[in-house]
């Protein structure tokens, strides 16, 4: 009887878990998006305006500014004003680090044909013969190879789990990371599930 209970229970509990956690997430993306309301001043708030709250104005209202401004910078006037900004805040010490770094990693992450995130790696950690998932950032550059004398290096992000935004960055030399041909989204479905989430043929091939 116990046992039965227990197996309704667990099945119950693998109906509802992801749907509240999707909930959750999606909860937390439109809020954080609809809080570009704030930007505004008060009388112009939409809620002021049309006399009743529209759900997700904010997130449309967010989506559409990123869309504009991406729109504008793609011109000449916007390129000059972007160049213009950008020089602005690289005399400012804090801000300048922060910006930069912000700016470099962004660019090389959405930046179109780039291959930072686009491959997933077996690597060895956090000892020889125990192996990790991780995702190739990029190349490492002439500076760090020059004193290592080792072979071309590579950089990889190695998540940890559950929670994949927070990890590891390690430096390789090519031959010792092996590249699995399996899709990122495939590797973090593994990474998030604790491994239970097993990728589909994933063959690996030595790098």
């Amino acid at each position: 009887m116990i046992a039965m209970l227990r197996k309704y229970f667990i099945s119950g509990l693998l109906v509802w878990l992801p749907v509240i956690i999707t909930i959750v997430v999606i909860k937390f993306i439109v809020d954080l998006l609809s809080k570009s309301l704030l930007l505004l001043p008060p009388q112009f708030q939409p809620d002021v305006i049309l006399g009743f709250h529209v759900p997700g104005i904010g997130v449309a209202l967010t989506l559409l500014v990123i869309f504009f401004t991406g729109l504008f910078a793609a011109n000449l006037i916007g390129q000059r004003l972007v160049a213009y900004s950008e020089q602005i805040m690289a005399r400012i010490p804090l801000v300048r680090s922060i910006y930069t770094g912000v700016k470099q990693v962004t660019e090389t992450v959405f930046k179109p044909g780039g291959q930072s995130f686009r491959k997933v790696l077996l690597v060895e950690f956090p000892r020889v013969g125990v192996w990790s998932i991780a995702f190739q950032t990029g190349e490492v550059g002439n500076t760090i190879d020059s004193q290592l004398n080792e072979e071309r290096m590579v950089s990889y992000f190695i998540p940890t789990t559950p929670n994949p935004t927070s990890g590891f960055l390690m430096m390789a030399p090519r031959s010792k990371v092996k590249e699995l041909d399996i899709s990122v989204d495939q590797a973090l479905k593994f990474v998030i599930s604790l491994g239970v989430v097993q990728p589909g043929a994933a063959s690996s091939k030595q790098k």
